[in-house]
């Protein structure tokens, strides 16, 4: 039985009890315990059910690798599935529950499974769910549904909080084992700026329980004072529980930090999310010991040999009173030396190799520890816990030899660097024959825009078992040479470790074993994929890896294949007849463990999902009646309705203030996007289909934006700043998406241009004044000349108005004298306020924006989202004067080329007036006589814009119609939804001011 020793446990304090409760059985463990520990000190073997099979699972790991014990943890608003019991750091109060089975862990009907298996084979699913088609509705999809997925998703809100943030280094080493500390210490003494993180709660990795030698002290005293050292130094950050999730482009690194997963509600963020930018990482993650695969390797009991002596060295933790140790590999005797010193029984290390001879063999040898060489287990026999060995030669087909009883089995089938950091982005693998891994190829690492390496694997993660801090000394002077920085000259540390006969590799054990053995070798302990399931998928004629993997779900568990997959593509290599390189790896993908949705998500969550935007002005709005609409996040008044006013009332009050007298508007939610830079001028040339880069400074010009397709997609005035800058306007809705992709194409196609932007939308607060007395207010303001010949029209000023520095563009939207007035948005509500004080014997009223859409579709304006819909270009605008016939190519310009978008025949911007007078209803159709080839009705044309014109007093309105500009005149039908129509006659576009007589006054 598993137990807890009574000496022992570097890393718990037996003074300070810790309660749990397992399936509601209370227990207790040690603080420093994992919950994995605490389990298998309280004899808890047995820890959930396998996916398919739902054959008793244990513990067999120590790590992120472990893909067999995972609970839910917690309840409630704090239920958690999934989590791995060998990195949930134990805490008082804990509350975990084993997963998929039913009614209990002990009884589980779904086991029934185990006894079809020989029915249920690798890829089965892909020849059982196709027949009847029938059934799939209603009997195949509704089991699926059933059975699909582990744990328990959560129902409640989660009460715990996240946080992220950003940071910024030269050099982040991720790893803290000995190699990562060697290399911090080297990188911090030369000055660098370093990020140390490990994901563990305890520095040094497995050479303090290795009881390794470094210059002649304890790896443990060793490590201690090399931390002490680098906490001292200002310029390196210290990070435990810190795991790197992914390495990306540009030296991008996502970093998942645990805060308070083990001190749940203590008011502290649960995660904190970091995204680093770093100039060089040192991946020093080490290495994953991989299993054996024998008959029975799945059963409660059987670990990796290195988490055997984890738990013996750590956590004073015994798996068993009687444990054999099976390895291909002298790193395994390790585990018997230490059970032996443990004062446990060894009852035998079995070794696949012909000869172990060793130190670490002829120490184990020394001790009395039985060694059998060119052994092998033949089956491990028992049901929820292990209670004997069958042993036989590895040579042979696995008849057994002798039956030794035992209740643990340490299985060591050798070590494979983790690679995922350096493969994330590009980096390639080289097979390392003589450790039977795959290992970094140094001459093809990740490379950073410039070329250079963007990572450097050190120490186990680079294939140096033994050498772990020699190698990770000489990985970071090469990328503190790249950086800038000199190491100071020193030698390495000794790293005293005894020398280790070569490995055998060995994938299937024995080497001929049976198909009834190979059918109970386990690769994928959670998915139960076994040795025989590749094989088969070999015969099917799945060659390649990453078919192989779909076809079978190897590597496709929680732990993504980082116990099984070397294992499978080994058998796979075996069973196609071709060389391991051959065959290669399935993809590295982050994270490298899973990521919290919560982490992810960070502070947005309830009123801040998606929060809602509000300008400067958003106050003196609710306090003034204002009729509020959304327009993209933000919150913008429809209109200010008074007393005993309707709202169309109010809008129609609005308008004719505004071309009467003089009305303001809050156009803060304008976008703003500065571009700036040697390029900028460029750069804009192909954003916009005019030409910017001649724009004067001073001067503003209409623009147009279209996607690659040459669909219109946004518009809005650009004002030339200076030599080198320019202020974008977008519109409302557009401000985000339009920065987002301006750097798209700057970081993705034209990263070599020296071109900046930046979204200023909401540090500025922007008032239009507008309306005939516009001009007069200004001046009653004083501070700077705002008359025609001083600030034309498509022109702009800085300067002051009534003490407030200003910005002041003469533009229009309304047709209208008009002035655009931007003042930082600290300053938006006093400046808003003082217009309205100084405007009120000017008739000052605000306006919202329905009054502002009546206005410029009476000029004839076109609104991005009315008259657009992902399918109009600038020319079925009539806004073919906005397009250059000069500039080779801009965006979109090859997409408006295609015939289809060339053709005479499309539909056209123009005007319609009703005969009645009355409005056309929003959405209304054009139809045509006959039907199209599905039967329905053929139209030929459709409204974009309508309105009631208080300034015409009669309805107006902008539509799109099949050849309009060459139907002036013509009446055309409309569709009403109450199935009547309306008559309506094709005219010009602009109803109000045709010649633009008054924005010019």
């Amino acid at each position: 039985m598993s137990t807890r020793l009574k000496t022992g446990g570097r890393l718990i304090d037996r003074s300070a009890t810790v309660e749990f409760t397992f399936n509601g059985k209370r227990l207790r463990g040690c603080t420093g315990d994992t919950l994995a520990s605490a389990l298998l000190a309280n004899d808890q073997m047995l820890v959930g059910r396998s996916f398919k099979y739902h054959r008793p699972r244990g513990i067999v790991a120590s790590g992120a690798e472990e893909p067999n014990a995972l609970v839910n943890l917690g309840q409630g608003t704090r239920l958690e599935p999934n989590q791995r019991t060998t990195t949930t750091e134990l805490f008082d109060g804990l509350e975990a529950r084993s997963q998929n089975h039913w009614p209990s862990l002990e009884y589980d009907v779904g086991v029934v499974n185990n006894y079809a298996a020989r029915f249920l084979p690798g890829g089965f699913y892909y020849k059982t769910f196709i027949h009847p088609r029938a059934a799939w509705k209603h009997v195949f999809e509704p089991i699926i549904r059933h059975s699909a997925g582990l744990g328990s998703a959560p129902k409640d809100r989660d009460a715990d909080r996240y946080e992220q943030a950003y940071g910024f280094c030269d050099l982040l080493i991720v790893g803290g084992g000995v190699a990562g500390l060697q290399a911090a210490l080297v990188a911090g003494r030369a000055g660098a700026r370093v990020w140390l993180i490990e994901q563990t709660a305890h520095w040094g990795g497995r050479a303090p329980v290795d009881g390794d030698v470094i210059d002649g002290t304890a790896a443990e005293a060793w490590v201690s004072a090399a931390v002490t050292e680098l906490a001292a130094m200002d310029q390196v950050t210290l990070r435990l529980r810190c795991m790197a999730a992914g390495s990306y482009d540009h030296g991008y690194v996502l970093l998942d930090e645990k805060l308070a997963d083990h001190t749940p509600g203590d008011g502290r963020p649960k995660h904190r999310l970091w995204r680093m930018r770093v100039g060089k990482i040192i991946a020093a993650t080490g290495a994953i010991e991989r299993p054996l695969s024998f008959a029975g390797n799945d059963i409660p009991g059987v670990m990796l040999a290195g988490a055997v002596r984890d738990y013996a060295v750590n956590w004073a933790v015994s798996p068993g009173d009687r444990t054999v140790v099976v390895t291909n590999n002298d790193d395994a005797y390790r585990t018997a030396i230490a059970l032996h010193q443990a004062g446990l029984e060894v009852a035998a290390v079995i070794d696949a190799r012909p000869i172990a001879t060793g130190a670490l063999p002829e120490r184990a040898r020394a001790l009395g520890i039985r060694v059998e060489t060119g052994r092998a287990i033949a089956r491990v026999k028992g049901g929820k816990r292990v209670e004997a060995v069958e042993i036989c030669l590895q040579a042979g087909e696995g008849a057994a030899s002798t039956t030794l009883p035992c209740d643990a089995v340490a299985m060591s089938g050798g070590w494979s660097p983790v690679v995922h950091l350096w493969s994330h982005c590009g980096g390639k693998l080289i097979w390392d024959e003589s450790g039977a891994m795959f290992r970094p190829d140094p001459a093809r690492p990740p490379l950073h825009e410039d070329g250079s390496a963007m990572v450097m694997a050190a120490g186990a993660a680079n294939g140096a078992l033994r050498e772990a801090v020699a190698d990770a000394d000489a990985q970071v002077r090469i990328a503190l040479q790249a950086l800038g920085y000199k190491a100071e000259k020193a030698s390495a540390p000794v790293h005293d470790v005894p020398a280790e006969s070569p490995l055998e590799p060995v994938w299937i054990m024995p080497q001929g074993a049976s198909i009834a053995l190979r059918s109970k070798m386990w690769l994928d302990f959670q998915n139960d994929v076994k040795v025989s399931d590749v094989q088969l998928a070999a015969r099917e004629g799945y060659e390649s890896v990453e078919h192989t993997k779909r076809y079978t779900t190897l590597g496709m568990a929680t732990d993504q294949g980082k116990l099984s997959n070397i294992n499978g593509l080994a058998i796979l290599a075996d069973s196609l007849n071709a060389a391991i390189p051959q065959v290669g790896t399935t993809t590295f993908r982050p994270p490298y463990t899973p990521v919290p949705l919560g982490a992810l998500a960070g502070e947005a969550r309830g009123e801040i999902f998606q929060p809602l935007r509000k300008t400067p002005m958003h106050d003196w709005h609710q306090q003034h009646g204002a009729y509020f609409e959304p327009v993209g996040h933000w919150r913008r008044p429809y209109c200010f309705q008074r007393a005993g006013e309707t709202a169309e009332q109010a809008v129609h009050r609005e308008v004719k203030n505004t071309r009467e007298a003089l009305g303001l508007l809050d156009a803060s939610t304008l976008g703003k996007i500065i571009v700036k830079g040697p390029d900028a001028g460029r750069f804009l040339d192909m954003l916009y289909t005019g030409v910017m880069s001649t724009l004067p400074i001073g001067k503003c010009r209409y623009g147009l934006m279209c996607n690659e397709q040459g669909f219109l997609s946004d518009d809005g005035v650009v004002a030339r700043i200076d030599a080198d800058t320019w202020l974008c306007h977008t519109t409302s809705g557009g401000a985000d998406r339009i920065h987002a992709w301006m750097e798209d194409w700057l970081q993705c196609e034209w990263w070599d241009w020296q071109v900046y932007t930046a979204n200023v939308t909401e540090q500025y607060a922007q008032v239009a004044v507008v309306g005939p007395n516009a001009r007069k207010l200004l001046e009653s303001l004083g501070g700077m000349d705002v008359s025609k010949e001083a600030l034309p029209f498509m022109q702009w000023a800085d300067g002051t108005l009534g003490g407030f520095p200003c910005r002041v563009y003469r533009i229009s939207f309304s047709g209208e004298l008009s002035y655009e007035i931007a003042v930082p948005a600290s300053h938006g509500a006093a400046f808003w306020a003082l217009l309205h004080e100084a405007g009120a014997a000017l008739g000052a009223m605000p306006y919202g924006t329905e009054a502002l859409h009546v206005m410029r579709a009476e000029k004839g304006f076109i609104m991005i989202g009315d008259e657009t819909d992902g399918t109009i270009i600038p020319q079925d605008l009539g806004l073919d004067w906005a397009i250059s016939k000069k500039k080779a190519d801009y965006l979109g310009k090859r997409g408006q080329e295609r015939t289809f978008l060339a053709n005479p025949d499309r539909w056209k911007l123009v005007g319609f007036e009703t005969l009645d007078g009355s409005v056309i209803e929003d959405g209304a159709y054009i139809p045509e006589h006959g039907v199209n080839a599905n039967g329905q009705r053929r139209v030929q044309g459709r409204v974009t814009s309508t309105y009631h014109s208080p300034t015409l007093g009669r309805g107006i309105a902008m539509g799109l119609l099949r050849q309009g500009p060459q139907r002036m005149g013509e009446v055309v039908t409309f569709t009403k939804m109450n199935g009547g129509e309306t008559q309506a006659r094709v005219v010009n576009s602009v109803f109000f001011d045709k010649d633009g007589e008054k924005q010019n006054v």
